[in-house]
C-alpha cells in the first residue's frame, strides 16, 4: 500500500511540474528536402533584440534558426530579391559563358543599373556578377527574359525556387525587388533561400567577389563594378551575400561569414544600421562556438 501511495505521489508531482514549467518556444525551420542536400531541423530559436524591424540568423551549415525577431513578418525585400533571381538562373541555365543579346526589355530599367545598351551582348555569367555586385536591375530583367522567356515566366520559376528552399511566406512578382504591393518575403524566408543558394558553388563565388569587370560594348575600356556589400570588406570572414534598399523597404541586408569552418547567415529588414547590426549579430553567434 505504501509503495502504491509513493507511486501516485510521484506521478502527481510530475504532472504538477509539467503544468507549471514554461513550454520551450520552438521555431520550425526548413521542410524535409534531403534530395536537395538541405537539412530538416526543429531547433530552439532565441528572440533577440535588434534595431531591425525583422531579423533572422541561421546556421549556415545546417539551416538551424538561431536568433530572430519578427521572423515571419511579411516585408518588401528590395534587391535582396536578387538572391532568389541568381539561384534560379544558376539552376535553370547552363551556357553561362555564351554571349547573348541584351533583351529590349532590359534597356532603361529604373534604379540601380549597369546601363545595358540596345544591341549589346553579354554572357549570363557577367550578367550574374552585375546582378549581385552592382545590383543591376537591368541585369535582373535581362536574365529573366533570357532564362524564363519573359519576366512573368521567370517570376513563376523564382517562386518555385523559393518553395524548394522552404520559403512558404514569400511571393515574388519581379526579379529585381522594385516596389510592388504583392512582392514580399520574410526575414526567415530570406535566410532559407540564402542557405539554399549557398549550396551552389558558383553562387558562393559570385557573392564573395569584391570586384568584377566585363567588356564594355562600344568602348575601348572595360566596365568595372565593385561589390556594394561592406561585409566583404569590413568583417572578418565575410563572404556574402546581398544588400537592398527602396524607400518602401528601408535598408535590407543578407550577410554571411565563415570563421574556423563555421558559417552563419543573417538577414535584417528595414534596418538603418544594417551592416553594423549584421556584424553584431554574427559576432554574437560566433561567440557561442568559443
Amino acid at each position: 500500500m505504501k509503495r502504491i501511495l509513493c507511486m501516485i505521489l510521484a506521478v502527481f508531482t510530475a504532472i504538477l511540474y509539467l503544468g507549471c514549467a514554461p513550454a520551450p518556444r520552438y521555431a520550425e525551420n526548413v521542410d524535409n528536402r534531403d534530395e536537395n542536400g538541405i537539412a530538416s531541423v526543429f531547433e530552439l530559436a532565441t528572440e533577440t533584440p535588434s534595431s531591425a524591424h525583422s531579423m533572422a540568423l541561421v546556421d549556415g551549415d545546417t539551416g538551424e534558426l538561431i536568433f530572430c525577431k519578427n521572423k515571419d513578418a511579411k516585408r518588401e525585400p528590395a534587391s535582396t530579391t536578387k538572391i532568389c533571381t541568381a539561384i534560379t538562373v544558376l539552376e535553370n541555365h547552363t551556357l553561362l559563358d555564351l554571349p547573348v543579346p541584351i533583351p529590349n526589355e532590359a534597356v532603361g530599367v529604373e534604379g540601380s543599373s549597369l546601363y545595358l545598351q540596345k544591341g549589346e551582348s553579354m554572357t549570363v555569367r557577367d550578367l550574374l556578377y552585375g546582378l549581385m555586385l552592382q545590383s543591376g536591375n537591368d541585369c535582373a530583367v535581362a536574365l529573366a527574359v533570357i532564362v524564363g522567356g519573359s519576366v512573368d515566366g521567370f517570376v513563376k520559376m523564382m517562386n518555385e525556387t523559393a518553395q524548394k528552399a522552404g520559403a512558404t511566406n514569400s511571393n515574388f512578382v519581379n526579379p529585381h525587388g522594385l516596389h510592388h504591393d504583392e512582392h514580399y518575403t520574410t526575414a526567415h524566408d530570406l535566410c532559407k533561400i540564402s542557405y539554399y543558394a549557398m549550396q551552389n558553388k558558383l553562387f558562393r563565388e559570385i557573392v564573395a567577389t569584391k570586384r568584377h569587370s566585363t567588356p564594355y560594348h562600344g568602348h575601348d575600356y572595360k566596365r568595372n563594378f565593385p561589390n556594394k556589400n561592406k561585409i566583404l570588406f569590413n568583417y572578418d570572414g565575410g563572404n556574402g551575400i546581398k544588400t537592398g534598399y527602396t524607400r518602401a523597404s528601408g535598408r535590407c541586408l543578407v550577410s554571411s561569414a565563415t570563421r574556423n569552418g563555421k558559417t552563419y547567415i543573417c538577414t535584417v529588414l528595414n534596418c538603418y544600421d544594417m551592416f553594423e547590426e549584421c556584424m553584431r549579430l554574427m559576432d554574437k553567434a560566433f561567440a557561442r562556438n568559443v
